[in-house]
């Protein structure tokens, strides 16, 4: 049970990456549609946020479950997921509330959007990597 639930927790993982790769391009898509990239954004949130709590969900259960007990990688991981949700709601209350029919606070917000999704990008393959090393025995957490 211990290993499904980890291979969900994994898969989930997966998932939010190519969701997060996927959002680089609603900046792309909604370049001549201020409104819609206000729309897209709002959506991209709302699924980002499900994801992300699956994942949570998923690996709370495996560590109760598995009494794999709250290691260093544990906590890190719950850390991560908190950072994550945290910039996500900040940046989508900037969109939300934002006048995107200016065309330079567009402009700043895909730039943004952008830069946000490339941090996010970045925190999820550090804790990828970290856990693959954990894995293999690499690291001693």
């Amino acid at each position: 049970m211990v290993a499904e639930m980890l291979a969900g927790h994994s898969l989930l993982i997966k998932v939010l990456l190519g969701f997060l790769v996927g959002g680089l391009f609603i900046p792309m898509m909604t370049a001549k549609n201020p409104l819609g990239f206000r729309k897209a954004s709002f959506i991209y949130t709302m699924m980002y946020q499900a994801i992300l709590t699956m994942i949570a969900f998923a690996g709370i259960v495996a560590i109760f479950t598995g009494d794999l007990g709250w290691s260093a990688t544990s906590i890190l991981m719950v850390a991560v997921w908190a950072v994550l949700m945290y910039i996500e709601i900040k940046k989508h209350k900037v969109i939300k509330i934002a006048n995107l029919e200016n065309p330079d606070t567009h402009k700043l917000l895909k730039g943004a959007f952008l830069k946000i999704s490339s941090v996010q990008i970045l925190l999820v393959v550090v804790m990828i990597v970290l856990m693959v090393f954990k894995a293999k025995g690499m690291l001693p957490l």
